[in-house]
């Protein structure tokens, strides 16, 4: 029979492996097999016809199985479909994809610990005492949330929901997998966020909505934050259809749920439903295909949904594919009319009034403007709480030497070691190198070294001095007789290291015990905070002249995303406000986002997409290598690009796909490594699919030849999000 193993793409054995088993194993059916000197977890696979295939092993040299998981259902044949899928389309090998899908811990089980730990969770899942949902647990809908629900029922294609921040998406997800849970006894629903730290608020509010009802093993999170006994855990219940709802970020898009019948996939979005390691899968897209697969409905939602599913969600009479429902206002607000909205002077539906700071008029070297400084000590005489976003973590982005102009480079990547003041380190973000900050310059030995730039570090540090003067209104006592200070948290990568202080730092502003919150793009999407009314951006300008054409699409969004922290209390959305402190007021995208008319900013980049032929209008693909010299990586790339010509029919291929000539990457070293990638771009997805399934043999044997001597590693990267 053939079973599937744990090997990447480019070891030569890709393909399912030939073993004997004394008994017939059904397809999907999890296995321990013998691997050289090992002994691997490997899956049933199927195969593709009762012939023998024409270079099968002698009789002799197959060997046996080495134990059969027979506490394990198979898993059924739409999810090895998708396993089959994703790895054709990402260019991985199948058991590559299969068995990096499966929890890390049922690898390492024997048959009979694995029996034994079915058997203590068996044990555990007691029965329980439940009440059965009524009318009564419904929460009362908006009309715009009873219409996108409506609508939804209706449809049978995949479903885009555009809602304004604040306008109660998660209340409609809440609703669909309620309703799919009632009238399907057996159905299951997978609800995906995009980043581990937004899933305990969302478990939480599933959890009081549906534990009462279904128990709590009823619903179960995947993500990579849990321990690997937590992991098995969550798969088995799911596996089993023990767990009617599973929450998870984008790996939850490969586990196993044979009655799926609904799909939601919050802030469709995000650039982290996209995995950069490994199998490069969009969870986003899988969700789409597996939707497909299974008969089961797919919802994406997001207030700044990608531009690729915008333009799918367009008419159906101008070719969309994915039906769209709009909820626009924010709950507690109506829809304003047309001539409402032109004779006031306020923000569309409840969101935010978005004032932009002149960064040019405001003195030199002026790091929060004095306008913005007020408003925010306003905002804290009244009780409020405001947000200042810097999406640059630590003190300094680099030191500087101003006598020899040194730089504190990081001696294994081209890129500069951040200051962080707090530990007196320079610090890489891309390899992790860390060493004291110097005494003195390393090259000149001037003592005055000086940081060059902010991070969120500095801005704490910088706001504090700003807001020394300002006291918490009610707090005066013998220490503080005129009131405390104020109180700013900072929440990024470097403060949420240790297990558990996310979310105590999360419950300090829920509760109202901080007043200006500090931070990265952490804090910018997905919270629900109730008591902040101003929300600031410092420092946006960076990505609007990128050469990534994406850029001004993940800014856009990340700022309306940020926007949406503030005023999401209908008492204080009258008075919420967006502050953009920027050099570029007039810019297109802050015209947009001042309007908050998204529709209005993905018309005017997809026609400029259009125009320069990117996607959606294109498909690309990335060859990326890694090598310990340049030469060498783009040395790989451009054999591997001449080797087109020897493929068969090469002339319509090289008529139809275009492959640009090979270049560094922005960042072209990381870890002694020296990085180049080389982009592949057709007109059509068939036949850019085509013709990556063919050239994957042109990549292997390149690597061979000398081309290939000395490179480290390659891959294929399908729809990059960053080039």
């Amino acid at each position: 029979m053939s079973v599937l193993v744990h090997t990447p793409a480019h070891s030569q054995v890709a393909k399912p492996l030939s073993y004997w088993s004394d008994q017939f194993l059904a397809p999907g059916t999890l296995v321990r097999v013998p691997l050289g000197k090992r002994e691997l977890l490997g899956l049933v696979w199927d195969t593709p016809d009762e012939t023998e295939p024409p270079n099968a092993p002698e009789a002799d040299k197959i060997r046996p199985l080495a134990g059969v998981l027979d506490g394990v259902a198979p898993l059924n044949a739409a999810w090895r479909q998708l396993m089959t899928f994703g790895a054709g389309y990402y260019q991985r090998s199948v058991g590559e994809v299969a068995l990096a899908a499966l929890p890390p811990q049922l690898r390492e089980l024997s048959p009979l610990q694995l029996g034994r730990r079915l058997k203590r969770q068996a044990q555990a899942a007691a029965p329980e005492q439940h009440r059965p949902p009524d009318t009564t647990d419904l929460v009362a809908l908006t009309p715009e949330q009873a219409r996108a629900i409506a609508q939804f029922d209706a449809e049978t294609r995949p479903c885009l929901l555009f809602g304004a921040t604040g306008s109660g998406k998660t209340e409609v997800y809440l609703q669909c997998v309620q309703r799919l849970l009632t009238q399907s006894p057996n159905a299951q629903a997978l609800v995906m966020v995009p980043e581990i730290n937004l899933t305990p608020q969302l478990e939480a509010r599933f959890r009081a909505r549906f534990a009462p009802h279904y128990g709590e093993q009823a619903l179960v999170a995947m993500h990579s934050g849990m321990t690997p006994a937590q992991r098995l855990q969550s798969w088995l219940a799911a596996h089993s259809g023990q767990a009617r709802i599973v929450l998870g970020t984008r790996m939850a898009i490969f586990a196993s749920m044979p009655t799926l019948q609904l799909i939601v996939v919050d802030e469709e979005h995000d650039p982290s439903y996209k995995s950069q390691d490994g199998a490069r899968y969009s969870a986003r897209d899988l969700a789409v295909y597996r939707a497909h697969l299974e008969g089961a409905r797919v919802m994406l939602g997001s207030a700044t949904p990608s531009l690729e599913s915008w333009h799918h969600s367009r008419a159906a009479a101008q070719g969309g594919r994915y039906g769209r429902l709009t909820m626009a206002s924010r709950i507690g607000h109506d829809q304003p009319t047309e001539l409402q909205h032109k004779t006031q002077n306020n923000p569309p539906h409840g969101l935010p009034l978005v004032r932009r700071v002149d960064m040019t008029h405001q003195p030199k070297h002026c790091v929060v403007a004095p306008p913005l400084v007020q408003a925010i000590a306003e905002r804290v005489a009244r009780g409020e709480q405001s947000m200042v976003f810097l999406n640059r973590r630590g003190y300094a982005p680099v030191l500087h030497c101003a006598d020899c102009d040194w730089k504190s480079e990081c001696p294994h990547c081209s890129a500069y070691r951040v200051f962080h003041k707090i530990d007196r380190t320079l610090r890489c973000h891309h390899c992790g190198f860390a060493e004291r900050v110097p005494r003195a310059c390393p090259a000149c030995g001037n003592p005055d070294i000086a940081p060059l730039g902010r991070g969120t570090e500095r801005l704490e540090e910088h706001l504090s001095e700003l807001l020394a003067q300002v006291r918490r209104p009610g707090t005066e006592s013998e220490l503080y007789p005129q009131g405390e200070p104020v109180r700013i948290a900072r929440i990024d990568a470097d403060t949420t290291r240790l297990k558990g202080t996310l979310a105590s730092q999360l419950a300090q502003v829920h509760d109202g015990t901080v007043d200006v919150l500090v931070g990265t793009q952490m804090i910018a999407k997905g919270h629900d905070f109730r008591r902040i009314t101003l929300v600031a951006a410092v420092n946006p300008d960076g990505a609007l002249f990128s050469s990534d054409f994406r850029a001004p699409e993940r800014l856009f969004g990340l700022l309306m995303q940020a926007a949406g922290r503030a005023g999401r209390d209908a008492e204080t959305s009258s008075r919420s406000e967006m502050w953009l402190q920027t050099a570029h007021p007039k810019h297109p995208l802050f015209e947009a986002l001042k309007q908050h008319d998204y529709p209005a900013f993905a018309e005017q980049q997809l026609r400029e997409r259009a125009q320069a032929a990117m996607p959606p209008f294109s498909f690309q693909a990335l060859v990326r290598a890694e090598a310990r010299t340049q030469e060498v990586a783009q040395g790989f790339l451009s054999a591997a690009s001449a080797a087109v010509s020897d493929l068969p029919q090469s002339e319509q291929w090289l008529a139809r796909v275009t492959l640009y000539p090979p270049v560094p990457m922005s960042i072209q070293r990381v870890a002694d490594v020296e990085r180049a990638q080389m982009l592949v771009e057709s007109a059509s997805r068939a036949t850019l699919q085509s013709f990556l399934a063919l050239w994957h043999t042109a990549l292997h044997a390149t690597r061979g030849q000398a081309a290939g001597r000395g490179l480290i590693r390659w891959a294929v990267d399908v729809d990059p999000l960053s080039i």
